[in-house]
């Protein structure tokens, strides 16, 4: 999926800005990615189950609050934190989570690569189909030690995003089975352009990188609590 140069911040930050009506959308803001709806259910569940108590959530790229919208209605005490790069998403999301009466903390419009983040402040981090978007291994690097050091001892980072593979022909085969998948969500046009959508837009990572890379972060238990095709859920934690 990586052929040519990607597009810049600026470009991004426009590019989401038109989306917003689409990521408003709790079951099908994000078709493309597959599972999308199990793994939101995964993440609110587990989460309200682990963390009856938490007092504060990060939303990493929280897009329309999708996210957010769901674990607080579990766990209504939360004050929320919202990060996007796109000042539409984060005034959408921010609408959406006000009119159910939860609170929102704090919206921070950045690049998640350039935020600075306080220290030891967060129970529960999301970062939710948007760390694709970072285009070193380095800045993953930075990314997830800075996750890692807002965190409060015991608490916990849970990612999902699209995955390369290590192996090229299990790569190749995945990539088929996704073609397939999209395929037959619409037509082979759709399928078309989704790849040129990631080719041009995203940067996505090994499963085998990213939790080597948690663990050097710091974290331990970590999981992978979900994988289907060319996407993956993980759950991090910081110990106390």
């Amino acid at each position: 999926m990586l052929h040519q140069e990607k597009i810049s911040i600026d470009e991004l930050r426009r590019q989401f800005d038109g989306e917003v009506d689409r990521f408003s959308n709790e079951r099908t803001g994000q078709t493309s990615s597959v599972d999308a709806p199990l793994i939101l259910s995964i993440f609110e569940t587990s989460i309200a189950r682990m963390y009856p108590n938490a007092q504060r959530l990060l939303d990493v790229g929280c897009g329309a609050g999708n996210f957010s919208l769901r674990i607080t209605r579990k766990l209504p005490q939360l004050k929320l934190t919202l990060l996007d790069l796109s000042s539409k998403m984060l005034q959408k999301a921010q609408e959406r989570i006000l009119a159910e009466h939860f609170v929102v903390e704090e919206t921070i419009q950045s690049d998640i690569a350039h935020a600075e983040l306080p220290d030891s402040k967060f129970d529960i981090v999301v970062a939710a189909a948007s760390l694709h978007h970072l285009r070193e291994r380095q800045d993953w690097k930075n990314v997830f030690g800075q996750i890692y050091r807002s965190l409060i001892p015991g608490g916990s980072f849970w990612m999902s995003d699209l995955i390369r593979h290590e192996n090229e022909t299990i790569e190749l085969l995945q990539k088929e089975r996704y073609a397939e998948y999209l395929c037959g969500l619409r037509d082979q046009s759709y399928q078309q352009h989704v790849f040129e959508y990631i080719d041009r837009s995203d940067t996505p990572e090994t499963l085998e990188f990213l939790l080597r890379t948690l663990e050097e972060s710091g974290f331990r238990q970590i999981d992978i609590i979900h994988k289907n095709i060319v996407f993956a859920a993980l759950v991090a934690v910081k110990p106390l």
